[in-house]
């Protein structure tokens, strides 16, 4: 595939990004590419400027220098609602679950952005679980519940880049492998992910490429068919 055509395929390139919260200088010159319909992984320790890089994509840090193209659009002066319209869904750590409004409320309050959003229907066959508490409130969720249900939420307002923040953090083995199921299906649907995630057994055998990050930097790129090679190399940034 030649450069040029690589170009009309990448979703997300992210090009000498500084972010700041008030004084402090969190990331320290980012570059990183995201190819549509891949899977990638930003892995680190905690600390590391994972979660921050996801919300300087979307604009929610207190100041960012550099390059965000998204779709080829140079995204740096855009609103987070502007950027949500060009097809990026966010799912924070904290997940964001109106607690008064019941799980199908919840799903139907955000708006749809853009056309290619999952119907109600679909979201419901990919989480059976939803379907069963549909009429349940927020707050009598499960951990995992209430995770599904944040992703499914940005599935249905048509997004079609996922940004995850430790989806799976606190969350029992039977859901996290619920959950590396339904990233499986949503890759196989041509969605792009960027992934946060501090499991690593988790993230290996999903991801195409993984970004490692220390510091604010990312220093290490490892595509998985590198990954058995660079392991000893993955294990010292981890602290594993």
């Amino acid at each position: 595939m030649s450069q040029g055509s690589d170009k009309e395929y990448e979703q997300l390139r992210v090009s000498g990004l500084h972010a700041f919260y008030g004084e402090s200088h969190i990331l320290h010159g980012i570059d990183m590419v995201v190819h549509r319909g891949e899977l990638v992984t930003l892995l680190g320790r905690n600390g590391a400027g994972r979660s921050t890089t996801l919300k300087a994509i979307m604009n929610m840090v207190g100041r960012r220098t550099g390059s965000i193209m998204i779709n080829g659009n140079e995204t740096m002066t855009c609103q987070p609602h502007h950027i949500a319209r060009l097809g990026v869904g966010y799912c924070p750590e904290h997940r964001g679950i109106f607690s008064a409004l019941n799980v199908q409320e919840n799903l139907t309050l955000p708006p749809v952005v853009r056309s290619g959003g999952m119907s109600l229907e679909e979201i419901y066959s990919m989480f059976p679980n939803l379907y069963e508490r549909r009429f349940s409130q927020g707050t009598k969720l499960s951990g995992g519940e209430q995770q599904m249900l944040a992703m499914a939420r940005i599935l249905r307002t048509g997004a079609n880049m996922l940004l995850l923040d430790e989806i799976t953090e606190g969350l029992a083995p039977v859901i996290v492998e619920k959950l590396g199921e339904v990233l499986v299906k949503l890759k196989n649907k041509g969605l792009t992910i960027v992934l946060v995630e501090q499991n690593f057994h988790f993230a290996a055998p999903l991801a195409d490429r993984h970004y490692v990050m220390e510091h604010g930097q990312i220093v290490e790129e490892i595509s998985a068919d590198e990954l058995e090679a660079k392991q000893s190399v993955l294990d010292s940034y981890l602290g594993v």
